[in-house]
């Protein structure tokens, strides 16, 4: 057991998700055998993963400061109706698809600043501040587009959610670049030492002399731009828009940061663990899939895990 233990990674919590992934793998394949290992099922969770994993990266940033984004998806929603209006107005003119990535960025950077400056300038608590902005947006999101479905976009758009490159889905590939580029940012820069500090203890980092209003919007802006990302990727697998989707996966966002090792107080926290937790989930997800389990079952399945980890590490604290 020792020797096997070298092998592992020296953090806690990565070490116990990769025995975690190795249990699930044992198990699935004594249960499914090859329906479990097939590059059919494997591809599948691969172009599954990265509109989760944008969505939970944006969920984890903010949480690592103590807060929290409970207005992802309304935003990504958001963004996504905006970007596929403007699209389908001119679906043949490339011009028009760059004037809607633009046009999404601007309205996830004005969701995160609304958001930031509740929560740094007024004070108001995180889960309060974006729950407002969910509810916000949401009404605006289905008076803007009557509840109906937006689609029809280039093969460009579509290329991203459903081409491979070598056998590996395009989205996961950006998905993992994504993630690279936000664990550079916060291993290696200023502003990923500042969030760390606000997380830990806000008021001495600001009596330090960090600008702490600063780096919380900068924050909730990072959070919106990652919901942006998952809009793209939306867009691109579904060849649609509308301002219902991806409603279930805000509890999957909280529940894969949680067990990815960010503490919900906000001061811990890796990307490499939430990224090896929602591979944890998406590897259950599918296996529960292939059994035939029902999906409101594993929905549930997923409220009682995360309720016994937060109580879990409530004991240990």
């Amino acid at each position: 057991m020792k020797s096997f233990a070298r092998f592992l990674p020296g953090d806690a919590i990565i070490r116990l998700q990769c025995i975690i992934i190795l249990v699930v793998a044992v198990i699935f394949s004594a249960l499914l055998g090859t329906r479990f290992f097939s590059v059919a099922n494997f591809q599948s969770i691969g172009s599954q993963l990265p509109i989760l994993g944008m969505l939970a990266l944006g969920m984890g940033i903010t949480m690592l400061t103590g807060g929290i984004n409970l207005s992802i998806i309304a935003g990504a929603n958001a963004c996504s109706l905006v970007m596929a209006a403007i699209i389908v107005s001119h679906p043949d003119n490339p011009l028009f698809v760059v004037l809607a990535l633009l046009a999404g960025i601007l309205v996830a950077v004005a969701i995160g600043v609304l958001n930031g400056a509740l929560v740094a300038w007024v004070g108001v608590s995180p889960i309060l501040a974006t729950l407002g902005t969910m509810t916000f947006i949401t009404g605006l999101n289905i008076l803007l587009s009557n509840g109906t479905v937006i689609s029809g976009f280039p093969t460009a758009i579509q290329y991203l959610g459903n081409a491979s490159l070598l056998g590996i889905p395009v989205a996961l590939l950006l998905f993992i670049a994504v993630a690279i580029l936000l664990w550079v940012l916060l291993e290696h820069t200023t502003l990923g030492r500042s969030l760390y500090l606000v997380g830990s203890n806000e008021q001495a980092t600001r009596y330090s002399g960090v600008n702490t209003a600063r780096v919380q919007i900068s924050v909730y802006v990072i959070s919106a731009l990652l919901g942006w990302a998952a809009a793209i990727l939306m867009m691109a697998k579904f060849n649609s828009a509308k301002a219902g989707y991806g409603e279930s996966y805000l509890l999957v966002t909280i529940l894969a940061s949680v067990l990815g090792g960010i503490n919900p107080d906000g001061g811990f926290g890796r990307v490499l663990g939430l990224v090896l937790a929602l591979v944890v989930l998406q590897m259950l997800e599918s296996g529960f899939n292939l059994l035939g389990i029902s999906s409101y079952l594993t929905m549930a399945l997923w409220g009682g895990v995360l309720i016994l980890f937060i109580a879990l590490q409530n004991r240990k604290a």
